[in-house]
C-alpha cells in the first residue's frame, strides 16, 4: 500500500476508498495540527488524497477518533462528512473493537481481568485522573486486559477498550498500580528522558459506514526496545 510522507514520519495506508482511510500512525506524529508547528497527519493525509486523484479545492478529511501524540498504531478517516458522522455514531454506540498493547514494569492484579473506574479530566494539564465518587464531570471507563508475555520484568499487555475516555488506558494502569513504561505524565516516579512510551493500537474493527460490511485492520509495533523483547509475540 502507500505510504505517506508527514514531516519526519511515514504514514503507512492500509485501507482506502472513496469514503474512508484506514492507516498506520507512527509514534510521535500529531493527528491534526498543534502548538508544535509539526506536520500533522490530517493535513498530509488530504494532500495526498488530492495529488492522488487530482481534487482541486480543499479535500474533506474527518476526524472520528484520536490517539495520543506518543501513542501509534491503527487510525481510521473519513473522506465524506456522511461516513464520519456514521462512524462517529458508531463509536459512541460502543460498536467498533479497539485493541492496544501495553508494556508496564508492574503486573495487574489478575492474569485476566477487567478494571472500572471513574476518570476525570483536568483541562488545565491535559491529564485525567480517577476518582472515588460520581461527579458531574466524572465519566465511567472500562477495559479488559490480559497479561500475553512477560520479558527481562516487562510485561505484555492486550487490552480492549469498552469506553473511550481521554487518556483511558494510562490513567487506569497508573491507577492499578502498573503504569505503561515510558509514559512521561502518568509514569513520572519511573519514568527516565528519552523512553518513548510502550502504548501501541494494534487492531480496530468497525463495520464500513457505506458498503456494511465489518473490517478488521492490524498493525506492527516498531522494533524500537521495549517492544522488541516481545516482538515474536506481536501476532497474539
Amino acid at each position: 500500500m502507500a505510504k505517506i510522507a508527514c514531516g519526519k514520519h511515514i504514514i503507512e495506508v492500509l485501507y482506502e476508498d472513496n469514503h474512508i482511510i484506514v492507516v498506520a500512525k507512527p509514534p510521535n506524529a500529531p493527528v491534526q495540527k498543534d502548538d508544535s508547528g509539526d506536520m500533522d497527519m490530517q493535513n498530509a493525509i488530504k494532500a495526498y488524497i488530492k495529488r492522488k486523484y487530482r481534487k482541486t479545492g480543499d479535500v474533506y478529511l474527518g476526524i472520528v477518533h484520536r490517539l495520543d501524540r506518543p501513542v501509534g498504531g491503527v487510525m481510521v478517516f473519513a473522506r465524506t462528512s456522511k461516513a464520519a458522522a456514521r462512524l462517529s455514531a458508531s463509536i459512541v454506540a460502543g460498536e467498533v473493537t479497539k485493541n492496544y498493547y501495553a508494556i508496564t514494569q508492574t503486573k495487574l492484579p489478575e492474569v485476566k481481568g477487567q478494571l472500572v473506574n471513574l476518570l476525570v479530566k483536568d483541562e488545565k494539564t491535559g491529564t485525567s485522573r480517577v476518582v472515588g465518587k460520581q461527579t458531574a464531570e466524572s465519566k465511567e471507563a472500562i477495559l479488559n486486559y490480559e497479561l500475553k508475555e512477560v520479558r527481562t520484568g516487562l510485561n505484555l499487555y492486550n487490552i480492549t477498550l469498552l469506553t473511550g475516555r481521554h487518556h483511558q488506558i494510562r490513567a487506569q494502569l497508573a491507577n492499578a498500580g502498573a503504569p505503561i513504561w515510558g509514559d512521561q505524565r502518568y509514569a513520572f516516579k519511573i519514568y527516565k528522558p528519552g523512553q518513548q512510551i510502550a502504548l501501541f493500537a494494534h487492531t480496530l474493527a468497525f463495520v464500513h459506514p457505506v458498503k456494511k460490511e465489518l473490517m478488521t485492520f492490524s498493525s506492527e509495533f516498531a522494533e524500537t526496545y521495549p517492544w522488541s523483547l516481545f516482538k515474536k509475540e506481536k501476532a497474539l
